[in-house]
């Protein structure tokens, strides 16, 4: 069996890899014409690096990203709304890595081709279309650098794994439209930066309406370390007006990001310092699409982003995409034929990345900050005066349950 994906991003490299282990043949197809580190900070959490150190990565992910130990939520004016314990310090049995998305793809690209061989992917091919019959699926591309040239390819099983504006997705569903929009826009950006505190913890500070979120992204080295940080500021109505390009290579200017990043506050960080400090600041869109009925027809699904593009809210978006990884390898190598192997993985993820979509929009974990600004949009004095305990650790560990990825010794 040779299953041909479409999308060398995480969700892409980590379904080759697993269907690889589990005897599986896979080739990868990347419209870029190189994979090369793109982006800035994402979190991976435990239960998607249990997978990936099955995949034998864990000493790799060491080398270039970071284990993360606390998280803490805090109001804009920087007051504390909930902290926690994060990865091993939980409880879990593996970490969870705070890591520059492209070394984390690059992470599983070298891993494709010592195991899988260099022809394993090929790069500069964009999918077009595709083609099915009784025996399998043919596959077109055109050549994104040799001036549009075309390439077919053969295999049983086609995987789109190519983002949110997968070419597999518009060829099910044409009339979808455009990725949803709140009206939030994000940017981000990141610095050699003095290691704040432990040089592993995580801030997120302020609501859905005007977000920063900070966090170290590499080890620490002479007394400085990669430092990530965002910040979601909602523009407009994103009901009547149209997003700016989705696109990791959009670019915005300082003048124009520093307002917005001056209304944060987080004790210990100067955050219009380490804003100014970083070189390029990307531009983007906060966008999702809706859960669709079905992924799978006949003998071709999505995957990732592609399947269930969700707000990065939570950590999961990468985190998903591997958990679809494993589910669909296992699948491959169990069931009797192709397509019910595809029908098993739409049935298994599906309705649980439908219902994190969902849960994201309304913020995810991170409500829990939404509902203290709500009551409290000033200071307080007593954090359990304004919105008790449980109840916001009913908000927090909710959300974990929803995420598949429980709460560490209390799972």
């Amino acid at each position: 069996m040779t299953v041909l994906i479409a999308g060398a991003g995480i969700g892409g490299l980590a379904t080759a890899l697993m269907l690889h282990k589990r005897g599986v043949e896979a080739q990868v197809f990347e419209q870029s014409a190189s994979v090369r580190e793109a982006g800035v900070g994402i979190n991976t959490l435990p239960h998607s690096i249990a997978e990936l150190a099955e995949l034998g990565l864990l000493e790799r992910l060491d080398a270039v990203g970071l284990r993360t130990r606390e998280l803490r939520y805090l109001t804009r004016s920087g007051q504390e709304v909930w902290r926690e314990l994060r990865g091993l310090h939980a409880g879990h049995e593996h970490p969870q890595f705070s890591i520059h998305r492209g070394r984390l793809q690059k992470v599983l690209y070298d891993a494709v081709l010592d195991r899988m061989g260099t022809g394993a992917i090929r790069t500069g091919l964009r999918l077009r279309g595709f083609v099915q019959d009784e025996a399998g699926v043919t596959a077109h591309f055109s050549d994104t650098v040799d001036g549009g040239a075309s390439h077919t390819a053969r295999g049983e099983v086609l995987i789109c794994a190519d983002g949110i504006h997968s070419v597999g997705r518009r060829r099910f569903y044409p009339d979808e439209g455009p990725p949803s929009w709140a009206g939030v826009v994000m940017w981000r950006g990141a610095a050699e930066w003095p290691v704040w505190e432990d040089g592993e913890t995580m801030v997120i500070a302020g609501g859905l309406g005007g977000k920063l979120v900070l966090y170290p992204i590499a080890p620490a080295k002479d007394g400085k370390q990669l430092m990530n940080w965002v910040v979601n500021i909602r523009m407009v109505d994103g009901a009547v007006s149209p997003p700016p390009p989705n696109s990791w290579s959009a670019q915005a200017s300082l003048a124009k990001v520093l307002p917005y990043a001056r209304r944060f506050h987080v004790p210990g960080i100067d955050i219009e310092a380490l804003v100014r400090a970083s070189g390029t600041i990307f531009e983007y869109p906060m966008a999702d699409r809706d859960p669709l009925p079905r992924w799978t027809h006949g003998r071709v699904t999505l995957l990732g982003d592609a399947a269930h593009p969700m707000y990065p809210v939570g950590s999961n978006g990468a985190a998903q995409a591997i958990l679809d990884a494993r589910c669909l390898a296992d699948w491959m190598a169990q069931a009797g034929h192709p397509r019910e192997a595809l029908y098993r993985y739409e049935q298994d993820r599906l309705p649980k990345t439908a219902e994190i979509v969902r849960t994201n929009r309304l913020g995810g974990p991170e409500r829990v900050i939404d509902e203290v600004e709500k009551i409290s949009p000033r200071r307080f004095d007593d954090i359990d005066a304004v919105l008790s305990y449980e109840k916001r650790e009913a908000i927090v560990k909710g959300y974990a349950k929803v995420a598949g990825f429980g709460t560490g010794k209390e799972a």
